[in-house]
């Protein structure tokens, strides 16, 4: 573990492999900051250069639930989230979570559900401004056509994580 500055508690460092590249999480003692789609060392680097203490923990609850997950046998998240964002951003997050697994929202629906109509493409930011994706599951959200938009990790990835949970919808 690395020295700490005073009155900064450590990161949680987990990774979990078993999908198409490994999963870093990081957490605070209050929940999961971000989740990478990268190995852990990638992650390590930004930790050290803000000099943040960290330490790994491999059976982290966010591990074992994303783990589950990728089994196909987890289809909702019960780990607690630590992130930051604008209202915007924390509101459509907070919608994102009410789609259900297997299922699939356009922006455009999002932005409807929300209050905002016309924000479909700042919808699209929000989702792409997202530090937790899987856990709060922006990879749900697709155009209105049914294509697969943008993901922060790559449409590769994004259409992985729908074919895992079997939303076929997408282009």
């Amino acid at each position: 573990m690395k020295s700490s500055p005073k009155n900064l508690e450590p990161y949680t460092i987990a990774e979990v492999d078993g999908f198409i590249h490994p999963v870093t999480i990081i957490a605070t003692p209050k929940g999961v900051k971000e989740v990478h789609f990268a190995h852990f060392e990638t992650i390590i680097k930004k930790l050290h250069h803000k000099n943040i203490p960290y330490f790994f923990e491999s059976s982290h609850p966010a591990a074992v639930e994303l783990k589950q997950y990728f089994q196909g046998k987890r289809k909702h998240f019960d780990v607690p989230v630590d992130i930051e964002g604008t209202p915007f951003q924390m509101m459509v997050w907070e919608a994102l979570q009410s789609i259900p697994y297997g299922q699939a929202r356009s922006y455009k629906d999002v932005a409807i559900q929300i209050g905002h109509p016309k924000a479909y493409r700042a919808i699209g930011q929000a989702c792409g401004a997202n530090p937790v994706p899987i856990i709060i599951p922006c990879h749900r959200v697709l155009t209105s056509g049914g294509g697969l938009g943008g993901f922060s990790a790559g449409i590769e990835i994004k259409k992985a994580l729908l074919d895992l949970e079997r939303v076929y919808s997408h282009k």
